[in-house]
């Protein structure tokens, strides 16, 4: 069905400029939320009295909701409208923005920016794509593709700084009640949109959605509760790796069977594919990794305020913008698995060159040269993981494809986001018991209180709150804790920084994989879908 029978005798419009707008309004509010909260974990804690590693599984649940529903979103967008799904994805974002104006607790933001939040990016992702597809032709069609992923790539550039500027000067609050404003200024002319009626089976996997929510769901909470210190760690793993097979084995089935299935498993037949989606998992897992450690050191040992952090992270998010620009314009004869192998090999090589970095840094300065090599590598993975990804499926399939590929790489961000900052605080407890143990300051006692809370509840801080928390002890063992506080953190995020050093080594490996596989040949335009 053309774009035209979709909407009966009517045209579609060349090029609508304030509808086009408000879409692209739309994807720049998705990509700079978590920006804001990231630069904002700090102020968060010490507004709402809670814990880093809270807000961070915040942070990671918002990631990991958004990433097992997005195939159901789809779903949802083809069985009551794809209009119907773009209006309570973007009712779902704006319920988390308020929320974050509003919340008094730490609850709050699990509830309504985390799940609810994550809910309307699921449904909002998918439908904007189709209602691109269906309001939209030709020229001008590529045009609006090209303008929402330049919101995207301009909010993921200038997130930190705009967040930290915010949060410094006003607060996270105002921040994220300009992303509710915004959203009702997008829901205001939502009368401009017109829908893309939906004309393929309607009859849903509810199976493979429930084993999709159950397995990317089971292993993510299962890091997340055993980063709180809960148990049945290994239950929830478990669970969620045998939802992951049990999806794998049932849409295979059901394929055999000629029933619809929740996503086709023949798109797995391409290796191409199979290869862009791995390695858009792990670049993704190293993303997270990066963007959850930094801030925390930064807040929490070089105790930066938002704007310092925003700007000391600046130069990963806006090296990858510049790259991502500049290479997906030049790539020119190259092999797309050249420029992916060079880019995993930066990443890998910016992290690495971090790790030393950290227990010596009194500056986000020191971190410079290091992010600007990390983000020089993440931009060329982003300038060519999505094409060559997308590339080889059939432009009939592709819109499926292309929610594969946005599933993946949302799983793999909450994935690094929760290992990240899980290892992280495992990594901090050890450490600070053992140096606890070895202390000629601390009394037995005194070790046994140590080790006692950091059993129950460890917990990366600042210094100067440690000091607080500690002002009605003896100068001495304040002081030898505050010590102790200082040598462990350091090492902890070493630890942290593990995690997407060993996705972007894996990457490497996996890209070298490409070296043997033809290069795909676009089957249509999927630029514009794959950002």
């Amino acid at each position: 069905m053309t774009a035209t029978e979709n909407v009966g005798s009517e045209e579609p419009v060349a090029l609508n400029r304030p509808l086009a707008l408000l879409l692209a309004m739309a994807m720049f509010v998705l990509v700079v939320d978590t920006s804001l909260m990231n630069v904002s974990i700090s102020a968060v804690v010490r507004d709402l009295d809670t814990t880093v590693s809270g807000v961070q599984s915040a942070i990671a649940l918002e990631a990991l909701v958004s990433a097992a529903f997005i195939l159901i979103g789809s779903k949802v967008g083809d069985l009551f409208g794809r209009k119907l799904a773009y209006i309570l994805g973007l009712v779902g974002y704006g319920v988390g923005a308020v929320a974050m104006t509003l919340a008094q607790s730490l609850t709050a933001i699990i509830v309504f920016w985390a799940l609810v939040g994550g809910l309307g990016a699921s449904l909002l992702l998918p439908a904007m794509q189709s209602l691109v597809h269906g309001n939209f032709e030709g020229p001008a069609q590529h045009r609006v593709y090209a303008l929402v992923g330049a919101a995207a790539a301009i909010a993921a550039a200038i997130g930190p700084l705009l967040g930290g500027f915010i949060t410094t000067y006003l607060s996270w609050r105002v921040g994220f009640l300009l992303e509710a404003v915004i959203i009702a200024a997008v829901l205001c002319g939502i009368g401009m949109v017109r829908d893309a009626p939906y004309t393929g089976p309607r009859e849903v996997d509810l199976v493979g959605a429930g084993f999709s929510i159950v397995g990317m769901g089971g292993v993510v909470l299962g890091i997340l509760v055993w980063q709180e210190g809960g148990e049945a760690v290994g239950l929830l793993i478990g669970i969620g790796v045998i939802g992951l097979v049990l999806l794998v084995t049932g849409l295979v089935r059901r394929k055999r069977q000629h029933r619809p299935t929740l996503i086709d498993p023949d798109l797995f037949s391409s290796k191409p594919f199979r290869l862009g989606i791995s390695s858009q998992l792990l670049q993704q897992i190293a993303l997270g990794g990066t963007m959850i450690a930094l801030p925390i050191y930064l807040q929490m040992v070089l105790e930066y305020n938002a704007l310092q952090a925003g700007l000391a992270i600046a130069p990963l998010s806006l090296s990858m913008f510049v790259v991502a620009l500049v290479a997906g314009k030049a790539a020119g004869e190259r092999r797309p698995s050249s420029i992916i192998r060079t880019g995993f090999l930066l990443v890998t090589l910016g992290l690495v060159l971090i790790l030393p970095v950290v227990p010596r840094a009194t500056s986000g300065w020191y971190l410079l040269v290091p992010l600007l090599v990390a983000g020089s590598g993440l931009g060329l993975l982003v300038s060519q993981l999505n094409n060559y990804t997308l590339a080889p499926i059939s432009q009939e399939r592709v819109s499926e494809a292309a929610g594969v590929n946005s599933a993946a790489g949302s799983f793999g961000l909450s994935f690094g986001l929760a290992f990240s900052g899980a290892l992280m605080l495992a990594a901090l407890s050890v450490t600070f018991t053992a140096m606890a143990e070895d202390s000629t300051v601390l009394s037995p006692d005194e070790q046994e209180v140590v080790a006692r809370a950091l059993e129950d509840d460890a917990e990366v801080m600042t210094n100067t709150r440690l000091e607080a928390l500690l002002a009605e002890q003896p100068a001495p063992t304040r002081e030898e804790i505050v010590r102790i506080n200082t040598e462990a953190r350091p090492l902890a995020l070493q630890v942290a920084l593990l995690v997407p050093i060993l996705a972007s080594g894996i990457g490497l490996a996996n890209s070298l994989r490409m070296r043997r596989v033809q290069s795909p040949v676009p089957s249509g335009p999927v630029e514009g879908l794959a950002g």
